[in-house]
């Protein structure tokens, strides 16, 4: 039975989340003052709200995370030279100036090395011998 959350329940979830004090949160999603804590404590205890509580959490801290995409869309964008950096001047003042072309490269050598354009290792498609000779070994010694 897939169980949903009270308006007010969401509230108190969403408004834990912010604050991280239980209390507080029962108060602001609307619950009585006098009876604050004792709903907050239950209200953690409850497994919708508990699922509800760790679901949130799970998607703000994969927001905080960069997936390969925004990696390689950051590295194209340093690539074709539309990063900025600041720099000082000679009069200390900072100036922002396109990224340098050693910055550049290293960029692409990071794409390329993710699409693996630059490897050492070959592969090989098909049946393989390999013949190992040992020298003028004899059994009989």
């Amino acid at each position: 039975m897939n169980k949903r959350l009270t308006v007010k329940q969401k509230k108190f979830a969403d408004e834990y989340i912010i604050s991280g004090n239980a209390t507080s949160a029962a108060v602001k999603a609307g619950y009585s003052k006098n009876y604050a804590h004792t709903n907050a404590n239950k209200l953690l205890q409850n497994t919708t709200v508990k699922s509800y509580l760790t679901n949130k959490l799970k998607e703000l801290d994969s927001a905080k995370v960069a997936d390969m995409k925004e990696v390689m869309e950051y590295l194209t964008s340093v690539l074709r030279g539309e990063q900025t950096e600041s720099v000082a001047t000679a009069k200390g003042i900072y100036e922002d100036v396109e990224v340098s072309a050693k910055d550049r490269i290293k960029a692409a050598e990071l794409i390329g090395k993710r699409y693996g354009a630059w490897t050492d290792k070959k592969e090989i498609n098909g049946n393989l011998t390999i013949d190992i000779g040992i020298g003028d070994y004899d059994a009989d010694n």
